[in-house]
């Protein structure tokens, strides 16, 4: 009996290759993305503590077997393929803080959500903190602290930021404490920080701050470790070059645009 053969059309077999090479190379270059942001780990008395430097205002932390995420933001990654949260804190309700998509794609049945006032109207849900509200998480301790302009704003009389609206965060974590500021600029509160071992400051004219203003709040409360974020195209090395001689903090500069 004469064996059954078929040959597969030469252009058909082509068109099927090139289809199975672009997708496989999509889920990679995705994948390559996702595991492209850099990574800091600080040690404290209560485990290693993982900072994950998504972009603009967004981090994610993670200490033991909890995850959380500060203000996520759909355009610096796909959150669907970011550890769910465990705890989330938003610092203020503009559109690159408060992102409902974002929120959505990392959310599960127990997360905590914590968040100013003026958010409100967009979540169903979470826990309010207002300026000098202290709650706990578990183990770690947070304090919401306030995030304001002094003279930033859209026209005279006016601020991007309103005194009382917004949220930085201090988080105690074992022996460590762990201020994320938010939008804000160099403020009386800022920079009356005691104790402070790892700052989060914003630096992004016109709507945070300049590097001066930074270098300013610095030298007043002197963390230990500064990471400049949500800096957009603001130059760090002039940041750099206005605390080289601050030797009690060590200056950090991430991908954090």
């Amino acid at each position: 009996m004469k064996a059954f053969s078929r040959t597969m059309n030469p252009a058909l077999g082509l068109r099927i290759s090139l289809t199975i090479l672009l997708t496989l190379s999509l889920k990679s270059f995705t994948a390559m993305a996702q595991n492209d942001f850099e990574k800091d780990i600080l040690k404290t008395a209560a485990g290693n503590f993982e900072i994950t430097f998504l972009g603009h205002g967004s981090l994610m932390f993670s200490i033991g077997d909890k995850i959380i995420h500060i203000d996520p933001y759909s355009s610096v990654a796909d959150y669907s393929r970011l550890p769910k949260a465990d705890l989330i804190l938003i610092t203020h309700e503009h559109g690159d803080h408060l992102d409902l998509r974002a929120l959505s794609a990392i959310r599960k049945q127990n997360t905590q959500l914590i968040y100013p006032a003026k958010c409100a109207p967009s979540l169903s849900d979470g826990v309010i903190m207002k300026n000098g509200d202290k709650r706990s998480f578990g183990d770690i301790s947070i304090e919401a602290v306030p995030a304001y302009n002094l003279q930033n704003g859209p026209a005279a009389g006016q601020v991007y930021h309103p005194k009382g609206q917004g949220n930085g965060y201090i988080l105690t974590v074992g022996d460590k404490n762990i201020y994320v500021a938010g939008d804000t600029e160099n403020t009386p509160e800022m920079k009356a920080l005691k104790n402070i071992d790892v700052a989060f400051l914003p630096m992004n004219l016109p709507y945070t701050m300049s590097p001066e203003m930074v270098a300013d709040a610095v030298k007043a409360f002197r963390p230990k470790i500064l990471y400049p974020y949500h800096y957009g195209e603001t130059k760090t090395q002039k940041l750099l070059d206005l605390l080289k001689d601050e030797k009690e903090t060590e200056v950090r500069i991430r991908k954090m645009q």
